[in-house]
Parts: structure tokens; sequence; C-alpha cells
């Protein structure tokens, strides 16, 4: 497919609904040339007509969308350090199949890359591999997005070249990004910060990652790896992070450190509703934490109240560094945004220039298995389409 239908197509999934005026502002090219490639698109059944935009005096615009139905899917793959979530995602966003959660500790399973492997392959089996489009996969670490490497892990770790594993196995293409920077991408385009130029989006998991927009796009720094927000040595506690230093924020402000607190708690004798789950299988679980947090349990309340005030001390030292208009506090900790923010919000008046916070928003995402959404976002960024190819491997799948 030539390079501005590909672009076209694109533009329609990251914005749905435009007409031609804007699909030209969006991609840059001439009003004619986009509209020739529309009416081609319109015949493959690729894109579709939605109706007219609401008159503004003039001629009313037809605005498109994508034919979801004419599409293939994507695989979307989201790892965090401990959990791979898997699931098939059309491109209007829709999961076509419900999502598999494995147990993954990326550092001490030394299965992992086989079960991940056993478990995209069930997935397949659910669909049809002939409709997959690409993979789209996200994880945290050193990522190069241009080479599928994570440099987290050792070269002889089947996760260090992981994207071309994937793709070597399964005969389809693959693409790899760092979890925070593909968050940020997926916020921009579908979540609060669709209007705003410059933003953090922070995902708070299990680590402290982050994403920066920079004048609309994904800044990545010099090498690719900008937005280390967990290893910013600002915590004055004595653990060692898992970078091997001591005093990163990560130790005070994740979502580990927060299980880690409330763990401390009951073993020092606090009651908790936790206490019994702990005592029985000697570790908490996300889940276990969150429900706890929805029943109004102290202990777990305190211990996000502290891992938020950590975690607003670092956000006010990327106010000072960058001056971003929005600071959006995503990823699995976004779950507890009615405790964290004010936290946060106090934590920055005591730490940051009155003058400067007041002119950053805080916001707790609302984007629903982002994620997700962002290994769909990266694969969709970066995938071609082949539309005869698409069209014959289309007619053999039955929804």
């Amino acid at each position: 497919m030539d390079s501005l239908k590909l672009a076209i197509l694109r533009a329609l999934y990251f914005s749905p609904n435009q007409s031609i005026a804007e699909l030209s502002e969006w991609i840059g090219k001439s009003i004619p040339l986009v509209t020739k490639s529309i009416n081609e698109l319109l015949v493959s059944e690729l894109v579709v007509s939605c109706g007219l935009r609401a008159s503004t005096g003039g001629r009313r615009a037809i605005h498109f969308m994508l034919n979801s139905d004419k599409q293939g899917y994507i695989l979307a793959v989201a790892m965090d350090q401990y959990s791979t979530s898997i699931s098939i995602v059309d491109l209007a966003n829709k999961q076509r199949l419900p999502t598999k959660n494995i147990a993954s500790p990326l550092l001490e399973d030394p299965k992992i890359y086989n079960k991940i492997i056993d478990t995209i392959t069930r997935v397949i089996s659910e669909f049809s591999k002939d409709s997959i489009l690409s993979i789209g996969m996200t994880m945290p670490g050193f990522v190069d997005s241009k080479t599928g490497i994570n440099n987290s892990f050792p070269p002889e770790s089947p996760l260090y070249n992981l994207r071309e594993n994937i793709q070597s196995h399964f005969e389809i293409p693959t693409y790899l990004e760092n979890d925070s920077a593909a968050i940020a991408i997926a916020e921009k385009h579908f979540g609060l910060i669709q209007d705003a130029p410059d933003a953090l989006v922070v995902n708070l998991n299990w680590g402290v990652g982050l994403g920066m927009i920079v004048d609309g796009k994904l800044f990545k720094g010099h090498s690719g790896f900008a937005g280390e927000f967990s290893h910013i040595p600002l915590a004055n506690e004595d653990k060692l992070c898992s970078c091997g230093k001591k005093g990163c924020l990560e130790v005070a402000a994740s979502l580990l450190c927060a299980i880690e607190y409330i763990v401390d708690a009951i073993e020092d004798g606090q009651r908790s509703s936790l206490e019994k789950i702990y005592h029985k299988h000697k570790k908490l679980t996300l889940e276990d934490v969150l429900e706890a947090y929805l029943k109004g349990d102290q202990v777990t309340i305190i211990a996000i109240r502290k891992i938020a005030y950590m975690l607003g001390k670092g956000i006010a030292t990327l106010i000072h560094i960058l001056n971003p208009e929005t600071v959006i506090i995503s990823g699995k900790g976004a779950m507890f945004g009615d405790v964290l923010l004010p936290q946060i919000q106090s934590s920055i008046q005591e730490y940051c220039i009155p003058r400067l916070a007041k002119c950053t928003s805080i916001q707790i995402s609302e984007t629903k298995d982002v994620q997700l959404l962002a290994s769909t976002c990266i694969a969709v960024q970066q995938m071609d389409w082949d539309i005869n190819t698409q069209h014959k491997q289309l007619t053999k799948v039955k929804l």
C-alpha cells in the first residue's frame, strides 16, 4: 500500500471521524491527493463515510472512519514486571476475545518466555491467525523500539531480542515499545491530553515510569531512553532499587512499595482486613490491595497516601524542569485516584515553586485497560496494511 493511504488509515485510527480537509491538515498532503486516496480506500471498503458534519454556514463536509469490520486485528500483549495480559483488538479498539492474564515475573521465572508463547498460541487458536495484522507488545525496561531489543535483559535471555523471537515464532509482524512510552501515546490520542501539546504521563505500576509528550509528540531523548522517572534519587530510604542504586523514587512511590508498607504494618501488629490473606499466603496481590482499598481499609489507604506523597515530590521536580501543561497519573495505580490526587497535590504545594505549580494540572487517567490499548497503538503506528492479502484472509474469518 502506498504511504499516503497508510497515513490516512493511521490518522483515522488515532482520530476517527475526520473530513478530507482535516485529514489533509493531519497528514500534510494536499486535498486533491487525499481525496483520490480516500476514494480508493472507499472502493476497497477499508474506509467508510459516516455522515456529514454539522453545518457551519457552508457546504457540510463528509467525514470518514475506518471500517473495522473489513480490517484485520491486533494481537495486543501488555507485560509488566509480574503479569502479562493478552487480547485480540480490532481497529475500533474493541476487544474481540476476553483478556488472557498470566503471572509472569520477568526477572524471576526462567520459563516465562515459554509461558508467553504458549498463551499467545492459545489466544490465536481461539481466533484466527490469518486475520491478525500484527502483534503489538509493551513491557518495562530499556526498550529500543527500532531494533526490538530490551537492554534490561542479558543477550542470552529470550526477552532480550523479544520482538524478533516472537515474530519468527508466529510469522506475524511484531512491534515492541517501552510500556510507559506507549501508554503516553495512548493517553495522547485517546485519553485526557488529546488537546494538550505538552504533557507528562506517569505510569504508576510496580515501578514508576514516565512518558513525555512535547509539542504533541512522544519525546524519547537522544538514545531513546528518556523518561527513567523511577530512578531519580529523591527517596530517603536506604533500600536498594532494582537498578542497584539507593534513593531511587521507585523504592518509595510504586505499587510494590505500597504493598511492602502494608506487609510491614501487618507484621507490626496493626489491624487490617488483609491480615488473614497475608498470614495464609505470606504475600498480597494487587487485587487484594484494591479490594481492601474499596472497603476502606485504613492500613491500605495510609500506604497509598505514602506513595502518593513521594510521587508528588517527584512530579514537583518534573514541573521545575519541563513546565508541562498537564500531568496524567496512568497505569494500574490510577485505580487509587481518589486517594492519590490530594496527596500528590499536597506534596507539589510543598516542593514546587507556586508560580510553576499553578500552571500545571494534575489528573487521574480515565482510560481503561490502558496498556493493552497502548500495545495496539504501537502496532498500528508502525505496521503495514496489505489490502489484497487482508481481504483474502478476512474471508476465512467467522465472528
